[in-house]
């Protein structure tokens, strides 16, 4: 009997964390050519004007790796990945919004 196992790499991301443009590439295993694709389509959108200056935030890389996921495991194209990324972030804002309207609103008990 074979046994395999599988790596499990985690990335803990700090809001104020910021990584350049290799190091983001690195961390999604994505080509820099991907990366500035993502950047020319306004996936992302980095801090400094040149990608030699660009920083990624914390939000940045999860999205960053977001896409590059939606990419590979539904084999979207960028733009697929983007319209995916930005319905993504609509939901996860009216969960927000939910959490919110319940906490204010109190315990709830159904009569």
């Amino acid at each position: 009997m074979v046994e395999t196992t599988k790596d499990l790499v985690g990335v803990v991301l700090d809001e104020a964390l910021t990584i350049t443009l290799a190091e983001l590439s690195d961390v999604c295993r994505a080509s820099d050519q991907t990366v500035r694709l993502m950047v020319h389509e306004g996936l992302l959108r980095p801090l400094g004007e040149r990608p030699d200056q660009w920083q990624f935030s914390g939000a940045q890389i999860r999205r960053a790796r977001r896409a590059v996921r939606l990419q590979r495991d539904l084999e979207l194209n960028l733009a697929g990945a983007a319209l995916a990324l930005d319905l993504l972030d609509q939901i996860d804002a009216l969960h927000a919004r939910i959490r919110t309207l319940e906490f204010q609103l109190g315990p709830h008990t159904e009569e």
